[in-house]
């Protein structure tokens, strides 16, 4: 077996923009919203191949700042990305993006890096902030489909209580439907590139365990603390933009 790792030409890579065209194009053709599709796939490209060079910075470096650094940019851009999807200012609702966040994505971050790898240094980059983005990744589109479910709800004059249930249960679709399809319909990004790195497929199958177990929960505890410090207005400007969420319309957790 061999143990390293394929190096992909550019030219080769260069291929696997076709499906993503085809993709473009038939937005195009269909009247929705292509540019908006090839100024996402444009800004990815931009940004990993930018991360690429700033990461090996990062691991060279090993300092503990720089490590916090990227932690503190990567929690602050997710929490306003969260709630794109949503009509109404996303200022009034940010505060909320972020502590939510902060609290679901923070705690499960430091309780597998430092319970269960028990990283030394603390920091390690080379496990901290890939381990981080896959956490804050989870928690943002937690919040983001939760924010999206839950202001549709609101919308609909459906009191607080029931509207947070639906959107909590909609906000989880997404990874419960990969719990039910790991191992089964598909290998999970960090077991494929272990196994295709060599480790042992049951090594691997240890951190894809540990990787699913941190995204639920990271999205699962950001959600429902999204849903719970929305109901708490913080002003009038927010006030007006969800009145379901006012204490006369709603019991105490």
């Amino acid at each position: 077996m061999n143990d390293s790792v394929q190096v992909i030409p550019f030219a080769n890579l260069a291929l696997a923009f076709i499906p993503v065209l085809v993709v473009i194009v038939i937005l195009y053709k269909w009247s929705l919203n292509s540019r908006n599709a090839f100024y996402a796939i444009f800004r990815m490209l931009a940004q990993l191949l930018l991360v690429g060079y700033f990461l090996t910075y990062i691991f060279e470096s090993d300092r503990a700042w720089i490590v916090i650094l990227v932690l503190a940019i990567m929690i602050f851009a997710s929490s306003w990305i969260a709630l794109r999807t949503i009509k109404i200012k996303r200022r009034p609702l940010y505060k909320k993006s972020l502590y939510s966040i902060m609290i679901g994505g923070g705690f499960t971050l430091v309780l597998i890096t430092q319970g269960v790898l028990e990283l030394y240094p603390w920091y390690w980059p080379r496990y901290m902030i890939p381990l981080a983005g896959m956490i804050f990744a989870s928690a943002m589109n937690s919040v983001s489909l939760a924010a999206e479910r839950f202001v549709a709800e609101i919308e609909r004059d459906v009191v607080y209580e029931k509207a947070r249930r639906i959107a909590l249960r909609a906000s989880l679709i997404p990874i419960t439907n990969t719990l039910f399809a790991v191992g089964i319909v598909s290998l999970p990004g960090m077991m494929t590139g272990q196994i295709l790195s060599g480790v042992s497929p049951l090594i691997a199958a240890r951190y894809q365990i540990m990787v699913m177990c941190m995204i639920f929960g990271a999205a699962g505890i950001s959600s429902a603390c999204f849903l719970w410090f929305i109901k708490k207005g913080d002003g009038p400007e927010e006030a007006d933009l969800l009145p379901h969420c006012s204490q006369d319309h709603s019991e105490k957790m």
